[in-house]
């Protein structure tokens, strides 16, 4: 059963969770200068959502470095200045998915090295069948999305999937939970990495497609997603000598 919370609780629950994830980013390489922004929906006001601050390594945000922000782009709570590419993307996907909780993207290496394929992932292990038929391939490439038009068609290519592979940009990953989208983020990035090696060797032999949805059924819910971030979290808090659990 779910763990009960107060608003002000749950508040505290999913600012916590984002620190996690993004300590977890660093600690997979995930992070490149001041690139890369998560988010989390605000359970008391949510058309408000909470985001790393532009410029600060994800290895060293804490829980008071995290902003809130509105849909018009304006610092509500917390002091710093927010990516404006990271509020381009995620106000529109925050403002499409009313069930969306959380939304995750990085320039991770190899969902960038696959992002350029501009191709879905193919379900040629069992881990890549969490994402089969549920992700899309954002299929162009128009610069910094600085614009809110291209977040909002980022954000109807999203449709209802867990992901969008940015073609030429990388991976975005969504969750109605914070420990959704990090799990997601983590599990593509390493599928990725798996498909680009596995294609690099040979031909690819794809699992066909009722055994593929049938995997999805078993390993691409919330609940699995969520179960397999908890040890994720537990290293975190273990390494992080800095953060009380």
């Amino acid at each position: 059963m779910a763990e009960r919370r107060d608003p002000d609780q749950e508040r505290a629950y999913r600012r916590r969770q984002l620190v996690l994830t993004l300590r977890a980013f660093a600690l997979a390489g995930f992070d490149e200068g001041a690139g890369g922004h998560v988010t989390a929906r605000d359970p008391i006001e949510p058309d408000t959502f909470w985001i790393n601050p532009f410029g600060r390594h994800f290895g060293h945000v804490r829980d008071d470095d995290l902003l809130r922000v509105d849909h018009a782009g304006e610092v509500v709570s917390g002091s710093g200045r927010i990516n404006p590419a990271g509020y381009a993307i995620h106000s529109a996907i925050h403002k499409a998915r009313p069930d969306v909780v959380a939304a995750a993207h990085t320039h991770s290496i190899h969902g960038r090295a696959f992002s350029a394929l501009g191709r879905p992932l193919a379900p040629i292990t069992q881990d890549a069948c969490a994402f089969f038929e549920d992700h899309a391939v954002y299929d162009e490439y128009g610069g910094v999305v600085l614009d809110g038009a291209e977040g909002d068609r980022i954000a109807a290519t999203l449709g209802t999937g867990k992901a969008v592979i940015l073609r030429n940009h990388g991976l975005l990953t969504v969750g109605g939970s914070v420990a959704e989208a990090a799990w997601w983020f983590l599990a593509m990035d390493r599928c990725c990495q798996v498909q680009l090696l596995a294609q690099a060797a040979g031909e690819l032999v794809p699992i066909p497609d009722a055994a593929a949805r049938a995997a999805r059924a078993d390993i691409g819910t919330p609940q699995i997603a969520r179960l397999n971030f908890r040890p994720v979290a537990e290293h975190v808090l273990a390494v992080s000598t800095d953060l009380t659990s």
